[in-house]
């Protein structure tokens, strides 16, 4: 079984890993391994790019992923999972949908940050936008 995990930093999202795991230990997923996805929207930032570069903000985000997937990577090493890493950047729901469809995995995991039920109303979550476009079973982890 394929599990494409999702990562922004938040204990939810570790939660998320320690879920999936979990699930990969008892499934006995041969190979044992996971795929960690980090994506950061960038649309914010494209005014930044005129100034400083394209490649100074692809930088940046990079650097921003690889330090929120470090303790998800050490949970994994220290439960002798393999992983792997997908760091993209663009808009979050679709490109963790993007991911899943192009690599075919079987399931997506990821962490609910748990905003009130009015805010996500007004603006959707990621994991409300992932539950309704993708094809995989999603588990969203509190």
């Amino acid at each position: 079984m394929k599990i494409l995990v999702a990562i922004d930093g938040s204990k939810n999202s570790l939660r998320a890993v320690k879920y999936a795991a979990r699930l990969a230990h008892l499934l006995r997923t041969t190979p044992n391994k996971i795929t960690l996805i980090s994506v950061h929207d960038d649309a914010g930032l494209r005014h930044a790019k005129s100034f400083v570069g394209k490649a100074e903000v692809a930088d940046y985000l990079r650097e921003l992923s690889e330090k929120e997937l470090k303790p998800a990577r050490k949970l994994l090493q220290a439960d002798g999972i393999g992983y792997d890493i997908e760091i993209r950047t663009g808009h979050v729901a679709q490109e963790i949908v993007a991911c899943a469809d192009k690599g075919k995995f079987d399931m997506i995991v990821l962490g609910s940050k748990g905003r009130s039920a009015v805010a996500d109303l007004l603006i959707g979550s990621v994991a409300q936008r992932v539950l309704a476009t993708a094809k995989q079973p999603v588990v969203v982890v509190k």
